[in-house]
């Protein structure tokens, strides 16, 4: 509960109408999608690890160079057993937008209606598309 100030009128009806969602039967035509996204820190080995080898597994020091970072979005339709991801440079509205589009166009074309369920990141508008 640390990012929620308060629990409010508000907040619970967003949230009754979430899990509402969520007990809906599976619809393809009207899948719900959750999405989000995480940063990652890209790094690797400052020692090449040593192999592993019959009784012995692989071994490998805890250093390591950092090598930049990207962003990995995901939306789950947990009723159909389905993922997808993208890993992107950066996490930025436009960024957002256009995994949106991989989504309608390629992979839940057939559907009438895309119901998805983010946070409330600043990058989550209306405005981003």
């Amino acid at each position: 509960m640390w990012c929620i100030q308060r629990i409010d009128s508000e907040y619970r009806k967003r949230m009754y109408d979430v899990l509402d969602l969520y007990e809906e039967d599976y619809d393809p035509k009207r899948p719900i999608i959750c999405l989000d996204e995480k940063p990652k820190q890209l790094i690797i080995d400052k020692i090449m690890p040593i192999p592993m080898k019959p009784g012995s597994p692989e071994r490998y020091d805890c250093e390591y160079i950092r090598n930049g970072t990207a962003n990995i979005f995901v939306a789950v339709e947990f009723k159909a057993g389905k993922r997808v991801t993208q890993v992107t440079e950066r996490k930025t509205m436009i960024d957002f937008a256009q995994f949106m589009k991989l989504l309608i166009i390629e992979e839940y074309s057939e559907a009438e209606v895309l119901r998805v369920v983010t946070d409330n990141l600043n990058i989550h508008k209306e405005k981003a598309f």
